[in-house]
């Protein structure tokens, strides 16, 4: 072969080599941390958690091929979030998906800088979270869980279920900004309604019980439970507790009338992850959660638990029937 030759096919082969090296080359792995406020038992937390991974996978992520996602839960123990949420920082994440109010606090306490998309959180603004839903300005952004004026439609629903309820309890959790906030909704709708108020804390199970069996020993009483971690956690023993004194009560979701609390009204809460599937998906491609707004609901679901209405001594007004969420009227 001809000197001149040999240097030709060399340079070709050189020119070749790196680009089959190239296309060899795995696609970049990418993390995900997500922490979430429910517990990994918990039916609905792990309905939230598939809707969110159903929706990156139709964004083109899946777990173990081009991203590993790494999970905390709720253990029922508030301290825990910032625990977790130190754990999930320490991994690098590219971004972390945060649901609920405590769990994005516990995060931004810890960083700056690692992006966070939440998903049910209440009042962002009111929090610190975001400096304002259009411009959130930090490493936080996503979806609300509802606006403060749905906490009225839950007093109007309760007396139009139950129009001779006179005095309401309102479960609240004070330690986040949701918990003041929906209360001085409803207080400030009380009057017109012919209502009186009184607030219960969920923060321990025994002052729950005490304060609702104290509360039903006068007629005329019924119960609304405002959104918290704190509430959801104590779920079985609030529903158990409306049913042993007879309170008509009204919730903040259907997973509460579906276990066989009477009415509920509010956000249809699987949307929100699989919209924030989106932010993530924007936020792993380079787009900063400063520049993202932050969201609100865009569905709504009303279901009343025709059985529990039943042993309760209610009759469910027909222009109140015909607004339940078609689908799982049969079915409660």
């Amino acid at each position: 072969m001809r000197r001149r030759e040999f240097i030709t096919l060399l340079c070709g082969a050189a020119t070749t080599w790196p680009l089959a090296a190239h296309a060899q080359q795995p696609e970049r792995m990418r993390r995900i941390g997500v922490l979430m406020g429910r517990s990994a038992n918990d039916p609905e937390g792990q309905a939230f958690v598939a809707a969110f991974l159903q929706g990156l996978q139709e964004l083109g992520w899946s777990d173990g091929r081009n991203v590993t996602i790494d999970m905390r839960w709720f253990t029922g123990n508030s301290a825990d979030f910032r625990k977790y949420a130190a754990e999930l920082v320490a991994l690098a994440p590219d971004v972390i998906l945060a649901h609920t109010s405590p769990a994005v606090a516990a995060l931004g306490q810890i960083t700056r800088t690692v992006p966070i998309a939440f998903a049910l959180v209440a009042d962002p603004v009111g929090a610190g979270y975001v400096d304002s839903l259009a411009r959130p300005g930090g490493n936080i952004t996503g979806f609300v869980s509802f606006e403060y004026s749905i906490s009225g439609k839950w007093l109007q629903l309760l007396k139009e279920i139950a129009p001779g309820v006179t005095r309401v309890a309102v479960t609240r959790d004070p330690s986040i900004a949701a918990g003041p906030a929906e209360f001085a909704v409803i207080q400030a709708l009380a009057p017109s309604l012919g209502a009186e108020l009184r607030p219960v804390d969920v923060q321990d199970e025994g002052e729950i019980e005490r304060a609702l069996a104290l509360f039903a020993q006068s007629p005329n009483s019924g119960l609304i439970v405002t959104s918290s971690a704190q509430a959801i956690s104590h779920r079985d023993l609030i529903i158990a507790l409306a049913a042993r004194h007879r309170l008509p009560a009204v919730y903040n979701a259907r997973y509460w009338a579906a276990a066989g609390g009477l009415i509920s009204y509010g956000p249809d809460f699987l949307d929100p992850f699989r919209r924030a599937a989106g932010y993530v998906d924007r936020i792993l491609k380079g787009e900063k959660p400063a520049d993202m707004p932050v969201q609100a609901p865009t569905k709504y679901e009303l279901l009343i638990n025709l059985k529990t209405a039943k042993a309760l001594g209610l009759t469910v007004p027909p222009s109140l029937l015909a607004l339940v969420t078609a689908s799982v009227r049969s079915t409660v």
